[in-house]
């Protein structure tokens, strides 16, 4: 489906002219194809598509906006139309990708002349689609200090790039690192808005190194928007070999559960109904409640993700290497059952030849494409203040 919302620059420039966009969805993914309207502060708007021929050869995109002139105390209004038909080569690019991910994560199962040997116990199982709400996917594409989402939704953002290594086999690797996944830190356009009532956040990690001093090191959480160190929840390691929870603010719990230096480990954060959170290891949960209620009235929202580390992790904290590699983002919570069946040893292939961090780190960076956009989620949010601006009629093609 193509829709047309507008972009609103930062407060106060360009006196808060909203410049629209081409978005695609699925009601999952979104990718925002690009603007539209130039300079113009369009308003409401609408989409028209003819297919043309039945080899689509003559197909055509036009976008009728209305666009607003004069001054704050003297406007009227005016009809624009631009045709977009070269947009649809881009449309159809993002498509492709996305059923070219999706079939990566197939590959996990067998061909249907195997099903038979499906274990009902596995992403392959029929009662668990492996691809059911998973709107981001970060593998080893990374350029500077952009991790590129291979479902060209919102791309992670990662500090302290000289501490990062991609390796052929073993992912992402963080001395004194980390990345942040936004969403509320995204602005105005909000795509994973959806996280701040349900999510499931899924990684393979493996700790390669045990700390020699005190204190928990932070490996993936979930920060709150507003100035301060507050986090949703955050699962760190310790000397000791045990795994610490944080939930809430609140006090850190050791969990009996250890990990082991080297060894390749699954963990998962999920959210339900912007109260009950859940973590697991190795699909087993180390909360010691069945599900750890969180105690957060007043919660003013999701910053980001932060994965392989956290703030304060470079310069404050021992440095210990960590690998990280396929973190999948789910838009719904997922059930311990379909965690189990995640918790396997099996492999995500890869696309193409990777690259370190040192061999990209001139590539032009995606990271414009991110500033306007937001990615991956049943719809697109926007802050309240944006959807007052709006006054918008958008058309599916």
């Amino acid at each position: 489906m193509l829709i047309t919302l507008p972009v609103y620059p930062e407060e106060d420039k360009e006196n808060g002219k909203g410049v629209l966009h081409l978005w695609l969805t699925d009601n999952a993914h979104i990718v925002d194809i690009g603007p539209v309207s130039g300079n113009d502060d369009a308003a409401a708007s609408s989409l028209l598509y003819e297919s043309g021929n039945n080899n689509y050869n003559n197909e055509e995109l036009i976008a009728l906006y209305e666009k607003k002139k004069g001054n704050e105390e003297i406007q009227s209004l005016g009809m624009a139309s631009v045709l977009l038909t070269t947009r649809l080569e881009r449309v159809k690019k993002v498509l492709a990708t996305w059923k070219e991910v999706d079939e990566r994560f197939s590959q996990l199962c067998p061909s249907e002349s195997h099903v038979g040997d499906r274990s009902t116990n596995t992403p392959c199982s029929s009662n668990f689609k492996i691809t059911d709400g998973l709107v981001g996917f970060l593998s080893d594409n990374i350029s500077g200090t952009t991790w590129r989402d291979e479902y060209l939704g919102v791309d992670a953002t990662i500090n302290n790039t000289e501490a990062v290594t991609v390796g052929s086999d073993k992912g992402v690797t963080f001395r004194g690192a980390w990345a942040e996944w936004p969403v509320g830190r995204q602005g105005e356009n909000q795509l994973y808005h959806f996280a701040n009532y349900n999510f499931t956040l899924v990684a393979t990690v493996s700790i390669d190194g045990v700390p020699t001093q005190e204190g928990p090191i932070p490996l993936m959480g979930v920060k709150v928007n507003g100035e301060g160190k507050s986090k949703l929840m955050e699962l760190s390691y310790e000397k000791e070999k045990k795994w610490i929870l944080q939930c809430g603010g609140g006090n850190l719990k050791e969990h009996s559960r250890a990990w082991e230096p080297g060894t390749t480990h699954q963990v998962a954060i999920v959210l339900q109904n912007g109260t009950q959170g859940t973590v697991y290891v190795d699909g087993q949960r180390v909360c010691e409640d069945v599900q750890h209620k969180l105690e957060n009235k007043g919660l003013k929202g999701i910053s980001h993700f932060f994965i392989g580390g956290g703030e304060g992790t470079a310069g404050n904290q021992e440095v210990v290497p960590v690998t990280v590699r396929n973190v999948l983002l789910y838009n719904r919570p997922l059930s311990s059952g379909e965690i189990t069946a995640l918790n396997t040893k099996l492999s995500i292939p890869k696309a193409g030849q990777i690259k370190t961090v040192a061999e990209d780190a001139n590539a032009a960076p995606l990271a414009n494409r991110n500033s306007e956009s937001p990615a991956g989620g049943s719809a697109l949010q926007q802050s309240p203040q944006t959807r007052e601006k709006q006054q918008i009629t958008t058309a599916g093609g």
